[in-house]
């Protein structure tokens, strides 16, 4: 009798086969596992059992404004009034006479008469008399020129045909010059009165004579403005 050892299941060519198909094999299998866990609810209770997604947002919030720091107030110093101190009153002493003093006698009192000779000691010197205010320069009536006063006729009276008299007071010194000059009454127009005015500083008159000597003296002088028609 013969005897036929046992064939093996996995021969290399099934091996080889299996080894081709077995991803396929493994993608089927994994589409029954997924079907089946689907259609028990596996995965929704997996899914809730899993931790959800939390979204937050951090919100910063700015501090607030710090307050203006505000001015202390003033302090108030109490003002402390210092006592016026009074100075007390001295007492006045008046020395009590001694029993023991010496009493003086008095001199023999003086005669009026004797005393009035005497000249008395205190007597301030007398001052001098002021001298006596000069004079005040005499008016005359009348005056006579060397050079006679020549006023120059105002243009613009001139062409508005203004005339008129000019009364001057005059102080005529030693020497014949006029040395102060007063309008004593207007011409109405103060062109005239100031060109008389000049034309007077400018003359030479005689000097008056009084005790043969040339002396101060005030003229009344007339200075004249008419026009020739």
């Amino acid at each position: 009798m013969s005897s036929s050892a046992p064939t093996p299941l996995l021969t290399p060519q099934v091996f080889n086969q299996l080894r081709r198909y077995l991803p396929l094999l493994l993608v089927i299998g994994l589409h029954v596992a997924l079907f089946y866990a689907l259609r028990s609810g596996l995965v929704h209770q997996v899914a809730q059992t899993l931790p959800r997604e939390i979204f937050a947002t951090f919100v910063t919030l700015e501090p607030p404004p710090e307050p203006k720091p505000q001015p202390a107030p003033p302090k108030t110093v109490p003002v402390v009034q210092k006592p016026v101190v009074k100075p007390k009153p001295r007492p006045v002493i008046t020395p009590e006479p001694s029993p023991q003093a010496i009493t003086e006698e008095l001199p023999p009192e003086v005669p009026q008469e004797q005393e009035s000779k005497e000249p008395p000691m205190d007597v301030a010197p007398t001052a001098p008399p002021a001298p006596a205010a000069p004079a005040m320069p005499k008016i005359i009536s009348g005056v006579s020129y060397i050079n006679a006063p020549r006023p120059v006729y105002p243009p613009l009276d001139a062409r508005m045909g203004n005339e008129g008299t000019v009364m001057l007071r005059v102080l005529i010194n030693e020497k014949g010059k006029a040395e102060r000059v007063e309008i004593q009454k207007s011409s109405g127009s103060l062109r005239m009165d100031d060109s008389a005015r000049e034309a007077v500083m400018r003359a030479l008159f005689k000097p008056y004579i009084e005790d043969g000597r040339p002396t101060p003296a005030f003229a009344i002088v007339p200075i004249n403005f008419t026009l020739n028609r």
